[in-house]
């Protein structure tokens, strides 16, 4: 697939890596974070195609990492200490932690995040420590390091991307091996990341966004089977020719699923599955999740049985079924480079997210509306786990430049407030995440992108499928000994 890969994007995206490391330098030497042979690990956002909030409802998912990143440079100390500092949150100066003793609330069983950390991008670094140690992983090699992000505030998954940037880089520099038949699993890395959000923080997020980073390859679709845990990646077929993924931040930011009404949506879908399993139904306990509602047959019947007194409970179900039942068509849509069919079940799914699943928001909304009306998008949607944050869209090539402009004109009118805020950006289907040798290695980039060539990238990946079960995973792989130092 080339998404804006011309070679003035390609110098725009090294462009953009480039000014992370050069902030996360300047902020390095503001706080006596000396950064010289650090290496940098760089998680990707993502973008799903299907099934949105069909995690945590038992649908198979399908999605990419997108090339908006959190960077972070870290190098290890001589002691337990952790000491780190973001570019993206300024004021809240440098984060400590004492390894084995994270902040955590005397009074509550769950979430463990005390009340002084439950706004902090702090209380990511205390819940990844929180969870190794509980679940027999104890980190004690300290590291001190600055990270930098520009994925947008909601919508691109940027809490499981520094999630799993900081569990790898804890369990890298305490020599935990990471891989199939290693110390930790592949897909016990996802596990443990979900782990952070759902018992530290509070945030009833399922596995969507960190499957999408984590197992990513360039130019490949991941496809996750609930079912029999299994990953694979799947090629866009060859007609799809030249097409652009576009991320239209809002410019608006959601602080946490678990203040947001993704964790409404969620209760109201596991007590539908509880009134369905208490019903009169007589399928009723073979429901363990939305998705088992798999025919036409089986949800006429819940609709009878709960449709009049639950009936916003009832429309999350046709939101979940409809999609669930679209994702196939979807699939092989993709595996035969329709795009364009991709595109409009893309957009069938932004209405009934709007209408049925109710999880957009009034800025996401707007934009769906403005890139509606371009010649060329074929298909656009509110993206993640809603309110706020952004929406995504598919574009032919050669309408970006008519898609910006739209937005440029249309959406400060409607939010003004946004006026500098707000940003469209076209993003390139990328690796969920690299580990560069050093910072050095990234800047030398430069002379690259000044000779005006494309550059490359900073580790080569190659085509993977693994097959995960009982959370071992069998791997047939290509180049197996790159991919596992992109881990």
């Amino acid at each position: 697939v080339s998404t804006q890969s011309t070679g003035s994007a390609e110098q725009a995206r090294m462009s953009e890596e480039l000014k992370a490391i050069d902030s996360i330098q300047e902020l390095g030497n503001a706080h006596n974070i000396d950064l010289t042979g650090a290496q940098v690990r760089r998680t990707s956002s993502r973008f799903c195609l299907g099934v949105e909030h069909g995690d945590y409802n038992g649908t198979e998912l399908f999605g990419f990492a997108t090339d908006r990143f959190i960077w972070h440079a870290f190098k290890p100390r001589a002691d337990n200490k952790v000491r780190l500092v973001s570019k993206n949150f300024p004021d809240e100066g440098v984060v400590e932690l004492v390894m084995g003793s994270p902040k955590t609330n005397p009074e509550a069983a769950t979430p463990h995040c005390p009340a002084e950390l439950s706004d902090s991008w702090a209380r990511f670094v205390h819940g990844v420590d929180f969870v190794l140690t509980k679940e027999g992983l104890p980190c004690k090699i300290g590291f001190e390091g600055v990270l930098y992000g520009n994925i947008p505030g909601g919508g691109m998954s940027r809490s499981a991307s520094l999630t799993l940037n900081l569990i790898l880089t804890f369990l890298q520099l305490s020599h935990y091996t990471v891989g199939d038949a290693q110390q930790v699993s592949h897909m016990r890395v996802v596990e443990l990341a979900q782990m952070v959000e759902n018992e530290y923080i509070g945030s009833p997020c399922g596995n969507l966004d960190q499957i999408m980073i984590y197992f990513s390859k360039a130019g490949m679709g991941t496809h996750f089977v609930p079912t029999t845990r299994s990953v694979e990646h799947i090629p866009l077929g060859a007609q799809a020719g030249e097409w652009s993924v576009g991320a239209l931040d809002t410019g608006t930011t959601r602080h946490g699923l678990e203040k947001s009404t993704y964790s409404i949506r969620k209760a109201e879908c596991d007590k539908l599955v509880q009134l369905i399993q208490n019903s009169r139904l007589g399928f009723g306990q073979e429901v363990k999740t939305l998705a088992d509602l798999d025919t036409d047959e089986k949800v006429g019947a819940v609709l009878d049985e709960l449709g009049e007194s639950h009936p916003g409970h009832c429309d999350r179900m046709r939101y979940i079924c409809q999609a669930n039942s679209r994702f196939q068509s979807m699939l092989e849509a993709w595996r035969q480079g329709d795009i364009v069919k991709v595109g409009e079940i893309f957009r069938v799914d932004g209405n009934q997210l709007r209408d049925l699943y109710k999880i957009s928001g009034p800025e996401l909304e707007t934009m769906c509306d403005i890139v509606r009306s371009v010649p060329g998008v074929m298909g656009e949607r509110m993206l993640g786990g809603g309110d706020k944050g952004a929406s995504g869209c598919l574009v032919k090539a050669g309408c970006e430049e008519q898609v910006r402009r739209a937005v440029d004109t249309a959406y400060p009118r409607a939010y003004p407030e946004m006026q500098d805020k707000y940003a469209t950006h076209f993003v390139k289907i990328c690796d969920g995440v690299v580990l560069f040798d050093s910072v050095e290695e990234v800047l030398k980039r430069k002379s690259t992108i000044a000779a005006g060539e494309s550059a490359p990238p900073g580790v080569t990946a190659h085509p993977v499928k693994c097959i995960v079960a009982g959370g071992l995973a069998l791997v047939s792989i290509l180049g197996l000994g790159m991919w596992m130092r992109r881990r």
